[in-house]
């Protein structure tokens, strides 16, 4: 199947720069001061995390007006963290999803079920990490 888009990226590690082909997005890569870094740049985490919560707000978005559902006040707030795990680091995640007072409960419930199930990221890591959604 052809992609209907596809990003390029290029870095050499998490002390590195990580530059898209386009040119849009060149940035200072480095080590979180929790993990022993200096912090004087973004991680791959937070590259993650702008990525899912701006994705799944959106995915959200087109869900509920298909609904005939009012989710302009939404908002997403993903939180990616890494655990250790035997040796090794896993990804876990949260998604604090802010609705407005009328999305909320059973409808809001089903309304994050769909999105959960559409957004390209959280299908691609379905059943590979920790996910939670929090509702606020």
């Amino acid at each position: 199947m052809k992609p209907t888009y596809t990003a390029v990226a290029t870095s050499s590690g998490r002390e590195s720069r990580a530059v898209t082909a386009d040119g849009q997005l060149d940035i200072q890569l480095a080590f979180p001061k929790e993990m022993g870094g200096t912090g004087d740049g973004i991680n791959p985490e937070q590259l993650f995390a702008a990525g899912w919560s701006a994705c799944f707000s959106t995915v959200l978005g087109l869900i509920a007006k298909d609904w005939d559902l009012d989710a302009k006040d939404v908002a997403v707030t993903a939180e990616v963290s890494l655990v250790p795990a035997d040796g090794k680091f896993d990804l876990a995640a949260v998604l604090r999803v802010e609705l407005p007072d009328h999305l909320h409960g059973e409808t809001g419930e089903k309304l994050l079920e769909a999105t959960h199930a559409t957004c390209p990221y959280s299908r691609a890591v379905q059943g590979n990490i920790s996910v939670e959604i929090v509702t606020e």
